[in-house]
């Protein structure tokens, strides 16, 4: 039994017999489609993305109240300034998801116009 999805139909065959792809081409096939888990992230990062923007809000909300409460000291200042050490990361690593998610759905919008399957946006 042949496997329809490995198989081409030959055009020029009589009898329409089945060819197989070479190996080469397979090899293609599953490098592009490697590539392309590869670039999307994963559900992991987008689950991290999203306990990093609960992070963030929580210690906008932390720098805030020490603001605004707090006894001014040098242990309250270098307590915000930890926080917004910790605010700056967060946001840059939320920012390069952002650039990576990004990139891949612009590359599938892309990918989808080119084969006239999307719409131009």
């Amino acid at each position: 039994m042949v496997c329809p999805t490995i198989a081409l139909r030959t055009a020029n065959s009589s009898t329409e017999e089945v060819g197989f792809m070479s190996s080469e081409i397979m090899h293609e096939i599953v490098e592009t489609i490697e590539a392309d888990v590869q670039s999307r992230p994963s559900a992991m990062e987008f689950e991290m993305a999203y306990q990093a923007r609960i992070a963030i809000d929580r210690i906008r909300f932390a720098i805030k109240h020490t603001e605004q409460f707090g006894r001014p000291c040098d242990m309250m200042r270098e307590a915000g300034l930890q926080l917004l050490d910790a605010l700056e990361r967060l946001e840059r690593l939320d920012r390069r998801f952002q650039v990576r998610s990004r990139m891949t759905s612009e590359g599938r919008n892309r990918a989808e116009i080119s084969n006239g399957n999307g719409v131009a946006r």
